[in-house]
């Protein structure tokens, strides 16, 4: 098992469910949470940009990073969406077992 948590930065709720549904069904995560209305700041074409934009976070397996990051970026209205993974070193065995078997994208 190589669970890893995906971070992705959505510019509204409607697209990170778009987003975030699409890489459910094709069984690239076991799970999506969707958390609105986040404040971001961020340098962009020369200047600080303020913007409100939505999360979307994704829990699935360390090998299907690339195939999430390519469905992302398809699906995506920015020219560059960041989608980050981090490894989930620890947690409650049973659930990180769930995201094995869920994740398969088969």
């Amino acid at each position: 098992m190589n669970p890893t948590f995906i971070y992705i930065t959505c510019k509204d709720k409607q697209q990170a469910l778009e987003i975030g549904k699409s890489l459910l069904q094709k069984r690239l995560v076991a799970c999506i949470n969707v958390i609105d209305n986040m404040i971001s700041a961020y340098w962009w074409e020369g200047k600080i940009v303020e913007d409100h934009e939505c999360i979307l976070i994704a829990k699935s397996q360390a090998q299907l990073v690339d195939k999430i990051s390519h469905e992302v970026t398809a699906l995506h209205s920015y020219d560059v969406p960041c989608v980050i993974s981090l490894p989930i070193q620890n947690g409650h065995e049973p659930y990180l077992k769930w995201i094995a078997e869920e994740a398969t994208n088969q």
